[in-house]
């Protein structure tokens, strides 16, 4: 589990600053356990949010992260 702050909100997700040179991306499927019709709706920019890592690509350099599983605050 790490902190990240919310650095942009786009229609597929929001990219989150964990600390490491390449933002990670929460997909709007990872960002809540139930539907999210626009990730603005559970996320702003600024936001200190808690996320996990499902996985890195080096090759493509992402970062992909989940909000799944963890608890929301707020």
């Amino acid at each position: 589990m790490l902190r990240g702050v919310v650095r942009n909100v786009v229609d597929f997700g929001a990219f989150v600053d964990i600390g490491v040179k390449q933002d990670g991306l929460v997909h709007i499927s990872e960002i809540s356990e139930t539907f999210v019709k626009h990730p603005s709706h559970a996320v702003v920019v600024g936001e200190v949010i808690e996320v996990r890592v499902m996985g890195i690509d080096k090759k493509r350099q992402r970062i992909s992260l989940s909000r799944k599983g963890l608890p929301i605050k707020g």
